[in-house]
C-alpha cells in the first residue's frame, strides 16, 4: 500500500501543504497567500499574524488531503520548513504572544544601542554564530522589552515560524540548528543555542526550547490538531528546518564543497562547508548551520533580483505581455528570445541595484542604470533585460568568490534552481560569468521536497537526509561555460565593482536614496 509524507512550507508570501509519496513524487498541494502587516505606529515592522495564519495553514492541509484523495492514516509523517529569521514568542502555557516575519526591521534603535553600548559585541557574537544584528532576534526581543514590557514579562519560549507550525500540530515547542541558527543567539560549532548572548545584553536566557537535528521525531499530531486539520493522530511530527537549507537538500546539495544558486525573489549563493570553519573576519557573508549535522553553509544574498525582473516586466513590457498572452507562453521567454541577440555586456549597460553582500555594514546604492545610450538600436528593452540577467549573475559570482577566499574551497559546478533557472538564457549567462558548469534539477518544489525528506527520515523511510537527497534527485539540464565570454565578464565585473562604490558615495552624501539599509546602519 502506498504511503505518504507531508511538508508544510511557510514562505514569505504564502504557506503550502504539499503531499509526496515515499519516492519523492508530488501528489498534491494546498496553498494560501498570506501577508505580514506593518504594526500601527511601528515603522518598518512586519508582524506575524499567528491567529489568521494558523487558519490558513489548516485550509492548506485540508486542501492537500482532499486533492490527493487519500486516507490521512496513510500519511506516515510530516515536517515543516519556513522563512528564516521569523520568530514567535510564547507564554508559559505555550500560547503565542508575539511574532514577526523575516525582514521585520523595527529594531533599528536597538541595533544602534547595542553597537554603541557594547563595543565589539556584534563582531564577537558573529564569530560564534555567523550572524549580525541586521535580521537577528536579539534586537527584536530587546525592542519588545523596551516597547511592550508587559508582553515581554510573559515570554517563556521562542521558536521559529516553521517550529510554530509543528507546535500547533503536536503541542511540542522545539527548534533545529538550521532555522534557529538564523536568530544569531547560537553556536555554529555546538549547533545549539548560546543563551549567554541574551544574558550579556540583559535579556531572558531561559526561553530557549530544545534544539533537535532535522529529521528527529518530536511527537505525533495531537487530538486538537487532528480535529482541526483532518490529519491522523498516527502521523509523526518531525523536526524541520530553514527553507534555504532544506531546499539545498531537496536539490542534492548535501556534500562539503557543493554549491547552489537559488534564483527567486532574492538570490542566495550557498556553499556547504565544514561546521569547524570560522566565519570570515571581515563579516562579509553570513554562515548558517546546514541541515546536515557536520556542515554549515556560507551564504551570500543578492537583494531583489527576481523582484527587479518583475518590476522591469510590469513597468516596460506591456507589449510583450500581450504577445505572451496571444502565444500562450511565458513573457520571460519572449524577453529572453529578444535578449539573445544582444552581445555580451549589453552594450555597456551597468545596472545598480543589489550590492554584493557586505553583512557587517549592509546597505545598497540607489536603484539605477549606468551607461545608457540614446541610440534605440543599442539601448532598448532587450539590452536592458539582458543587463539585469548579467548583473544578477555577476553579483552572485562576487559572493561566491568571497566564499572561496575564506574557505580555500574551489568549485567547478553550481546547482541552479528557482524561477530564474527555468529560462534558457539566464543559466547560460550564469555559466559564462562564473566559469562553472550549471546543473538544473528536475524538481519544482525543492524546499517542500527537503521537508518531506526530513519527514521521511523521522518515519524511517530514509536513513538520513543525505541518503534521501541522493536517492530522489533527478537532473534535468546542464550548461557549460564559454570561457571567452568569461574573460569579458571578468572585465565587466571589475568595472561594476568600482562604479557601485561611487554610487554608494551618493547615498553617503545624502544625495540619493538607498534601495535598502539594514537596521542600525
Amino acid at each position: 500500500m502506498v504511503k505518504y509524507l507531508m511538508a508544510i512550507d511557510a514562505g514569505t508570501g504564502s504557506v503550502r501543504a504539499v503531499i509526496f509519496d515515499t519516492m519523492g513524487k508530488q501528489i498534491s498541494v494546498g496553498q494560501r497567500e498570506w501577508t505580514h502587516l506593518e504594526e500601527e505606529g511601528v515603522a518598518n515592522s512586519m508582524s506575524f499574524d499567528f491567529d489568521t495564519n494558523w487558519l490558513l495553514c489548516i485550509e492548506c492541509i485540508k486542501e492537500a488531503i482532499e486533492t490527493a484523495n487519500i486516507n490521512p492514516n496513510d500519511i506516515l509523517a510530516l515536517s515543516s520548513t519556513s522563512m528564516r529569521e521569523g520568530i514567535v514568542l510564547y507564554d508559559a502555557f505555550g500560547n503565542e504572544l508575539w511574532g514577526v516575519a523575516n525582514v521585520d526591521a523595527r529594531a533599528s534603535k536597538e541595533v544602534k544601542y547595542l553597537k554603541e553600548n557594547f563595543e565589539g559585541i556584534e563582531e564577537e557574537f558573529y564569530k560564534s554564530s555567523g550572524q549580525t544584528f541586521a535580521l537577528g532576534a536579539l534586537p527584536r526581543i530587546l525592542w519588545l522589552k523596551n516597547n511592550r514590557p508587559k508582553t515581554y514579562e510573559k515570554v517563556a519560549k521562542i521558536s521559529m515560524i516553521g517550529d510554530w507550525i509543528l507546535a500547533k500540530l503536536s503541542g511540542v515547542i522545539a527548534s533545529d540548528p538550521s532555522n534557529g541558527g538564523t536568530t544569531g543567539i547560537f553556536s555554529l560549532k555546538n549547533r545549539t543555542w548560546d543563551e549567554s548572548q541574551a544574558k550579556r545584553i540583559g535579556l531572558k536566557d531561559n526561553i530557549f526550547p530544545p534544539c533537535y537535528e532535522v529529521g528527529t521525531v518530536i511527537g505525533s499530531v495531537n487530538e486538537k490538531a487532528s480535529i482541526e486539520t483532518g490529519l491522523s493522530t498516527n502521523t509523526k511530527v518531525v523536526m524541520g528546518g530553514g527553507d534555504v537549507q532544506l531546499g539545498s537538500a531537496g536539490l542534492g546539495v548535501v556534500e562539503v564543497g557543493q554549491v547552489a544558486v537559488l534564483g527567486g525573489s532574492f538570490w542566495q549563493q550557498i556553499v556547504n562547508i565544514s561546521k569547524d570553519i570560522n566565519p570570515p573576519q571581515d563579516m562579509s557573508l553570513r554562515v548558517n548551520p546546514h541541515v546536515i549535522p557536520s556542515q554549515s553553509q556560507a551564504e551570500g544574498i543578492t537583494f531583489f533580483s527576481g523582484l527587479i525582473m518583475r518590476w522591469f516586466r510590469d513597468a516596460f513590457c506591456d507589449m510583450e505581455k500581450l504577445q505572451a498572452k496571444e502565444q500562450n507562453i511565458d513573457i520571460y521567454e519572449i524577453l529572453e528570445n529578444k535578449a539573445k541577440g544582444v552581445p555580451v555586456g549589453s552594450h555597456g549597460i551597468m545596472p545598480i541595484f543589489s550590492d554584493s553582500m557586505k553583512y557587517g555594514k549592509w546597505y545598497h546604492a540607489s536603484p539605477s542604470f549606468i551607461n545608457l545610450s540614446i541610440d534605440p538600436s543599442v539601448c532598448n528593452k532587450a539590452s536592458m533585460f539582458r543587463s539585469l540577467q548579467e548583473n544578477a549573475s555577476i553579483v552572485s559570482a562576487i559572493n561566491l568568490e568571497k566564499v572561496e577566499n575564506f574557505t580555500n574551497l574551489k568549485f567547478s559546478e553550481i546547482v541552479f534552481a528557482g524561477g530564474a533557472s527555468k529560462g534558457k538564457l539566464w543559466p547560460q549567462i550564469l555559466a559564462d560569468v562564473t566559469g562553472c558548469k550549471i546543473k538544473i534539477p528536475k524538481v519544482t518544489e525543492a524546499t517542500a521536497l527537503g521537508a518531506a525528506m526530513a519527514a521521511g527520515v523521522g518515519a524511517g523511510v530514509f536513513k538520513s537526509l543525505s541518503e534521501a537527497s541522493k536517492e530522489l534527485i533527478v537532473w534535468d539540464k546542464e550548461y557549460l561555460p564559454n570561457m571567452e565570454n568569461k574573460k569579458k565578464y571578468d572585465d565587466i565585473k571589475n568595472k561594476w565593482i568600482k562604479i557601485y562604490e561611487k554610487q554608494l558615495e551618493l547615498v553617503d552624501l545624502g544625495l540619493a536614496n538607498s534601495m535598502w539599509k539594514a537596521p542600525g546602519v
